[in-house]
């Protein structure tokens, strides 16, 4: 039985936690081929990020097709992109490709160090959004994205709304930064899920939003609807958080093995 493959486009997080190697971990949780191309180096760990290194556009236009033309893949994540050259070039790549795609539209680190220019948001509204089977932006992301600033729960309508006027076919508004339950709204526009979990009284959160949208990717290659594969998505990224563990002096990490090390069937 030949594996579903999923295709992470994202930087390296040297400390684990995030960025390409969350997506992995969490690809192989949940029982996928995971592969990667590798947008930009940082250096990283539970305290921040101490520096970022973007690869050239060509680097990346040659994992991608490496990867793409010779394996294959039936659902890609985008993460970390850095410039706009970098939006751009992915953008153009992804809009070649028969796949479902996942967009983590990530702005800022868990520890709020700027993981994308600023002179790329434009390229990333009207390029990248544009090519999204789901955009899964944070509550901060939205602001950045749209200037939607949302407050409450009743606010997270209007944001879908403005990140779905780019272009995405789906919206996922993540609202863990919220008080009360952990809330988010998936969306197409017409249809409406909500989808709660308890709250985990548990700082070590690194790595949520890479790994929600690599588990997204993940369902969605093995041939699960949008919907079903944001739901499969946030049971496991809650489990993930409530193991999550102390790593370093500042935010560990979530827990992606949190199903083996506990004896769970895998998802």
């Amino acid at each position: 039985m030949r594996l579903p493959r999923v295709l992470t486009v994202a930087g390296s997080d040297s400390g684990g936690g995030a960025g390409i190697q969350a997506d992995l971990k969490t690809m192989l949780a949940l029982g996928v081929h995971g592969m990667s191309v590798i947008t930009a180096v940082t250096a990283q760990n539970s305290l921040g990020v101490q520096g970022a290194w973007e690869l050239p556009v060509e680097a990346v236009r040659a994992q991608y097709r490496s990867v793409v033309d010779d394996i294959g893949v039936q659902a890609v994540k985008t993460g970390m992109l850095a410039s706009a050259e970098l939006v751009e070039a992915v953008a153009e790549l992804l809009a070649g490709t028969d796949a479902p795609i996942v967009v983590d539209p990530v702005g800022v680190s868990k520890h709020g160090d700027p993981l994308l220019a600023a002179s790329a948001l434009d390229s990333l509204r009207t390029r990248l959004l544009p090519v999204a089977t789901v955009a899964t932006p944070n509550l901060d992301e939205v602001a950045q994205l749209t200037g939607v600033q949302v407050e409450s729960e009743a606010g997270m309508r209007a944001a879908a709304s403005a990140v779905l006027a780019y272009g995405p076919r789906w919206a996922l508004i993540k609202g863990g930064h919220l008080p009360g339950e952990a809330v988010d709204l998936l969306t197409d526009g017409s249809e409406e899920h909500w989808l709660r979990a308890p709250r985990h009284d548990n700082r070590h959160t690194h790595g949520t939003g890479c790994t929600l949208a690599s588990a997204i990717a993940s369902q969605l290659a093995k041939g699960q609807s949008v919907p079903e594969a944001v739901a499969v998505a946030k049971e496991y990224v809650t489990g993930a958080i409530a193991a999550g563990f102390a790593l370093g002096g500042g935010i560990g990490p979530v827990d992606h093995g949190w199903a083996v090390t506990r004896g769970t069937p895998a998802v």
